[in-house]
Parts: C-alpha cells; sequence; structure tokens
C-alpha cells in the first residue's frame, strides 16, 4: 500500500515504510519530517545490525533527542555513562548532552527516535556521504 497523506494531514506508514538511508551497519529510516509536523519534531527509527556502532559521540546545541528501544538491547551513551537498553527502554536526552548508541549484542536492535524541534533529516545527505567515504 505505501505511504499515504490522509486528508486531516495523518500520515500513514506501513511496516519498514519511509525514507530510508544506509549508513554502514546502520539503517536510518524517517518516518515525519519537519516538512510534515511544521518543524515541530522529527521521527526516525535507527537501526543496527549485530555488533555494530552507531554514529559516535556528539551533542546537539538546541534539540533534544527521545529514545525508543523498539527491537533488541542497544548501549546509549549519555555523558560519559553508557547504558544497557533492552527492548523497551524509553531515555530522554536534553539539548546538549554528548550521546551515543550501539548495538553490543549478537541481535538486530532498533531505536524510535524524536528530535525535537525538528530538521535532523536536514543532515542526511551529508552524514550518508560521510558513511560512505568512511567505512567502518
Amino acid at each position: 500500500m505505501g505511504e499515504r497523506d490522509l486528508s486531516d494531514g495523518a500520515i500513514y506508514l506501513p511496516p519498514g515504510e519511509g525514507r530510508a538511508y544506509a549508513l554502514g551497519s546502520m539503517t536510518a529510516v524517517f518516518k515525519a519530517d519537519e516538512e510534515e509536523t511544521g518543524a515541530r519534531y522529527s521521527i526516525s527509527e535507527w537501526w543496527l545490525e549485530p555488533y555494530s556502532t552507531g554514529p559516535g559521540a556528539h551533542a546537539h546545541d538546541a534539540n533534544d533527542e527521545i529514545f525508543y528501544v523498539i527491537e533488541g538491547t542497544a548501549t546509549l551513551l549519555v555523558g560519559a555513562q553508557w547504558l544497557e537498553a533492552p527492548k523497551g527502554t524509553f531515555l530522554r536526552i536534553p539539548a546538549g548532552t554528548v550521546h551515543d548508541f550501539e548495538n553490543r549484542s549478537a541481535a538486530r536492535a532498533g531505536l524510535l527516535n524524536l528530535f525535537i524541534p525538528g530538521g535532523f533529516e536536514r543532515n542526511m545527505p551529508a552524514v550518508v556521504d560521510w558513511f560512505r567515504n568512511n567505512p567502518g
């Protein structure tokens, strides 16, 4: 059936649908971008293959992030502390906080991410290029 924009502005995406970006052993799938949310937030899934690293430690000066583990077990960096996060774990990262995520397990891991306010998807072409030029 694919993506459908409903008449009232609602968005319907069946499982696996969205704007996908291949990032080495990680895949990002954007479900709602700033254009669709009035720049209030962006929503994406981040999928990590077994024993793979994430984006690297970083911080966002003006954006809070929410992570919710939707599959497997992820390990998340918050400040200087790594936290094991099994399926169902919720984590809020305030703006300015150093963070990262990776998959230290033998099974695929998935994270749902809310980026507040929106706009992270603007960075994705440069992020894809970086991963292409710096293979794992």
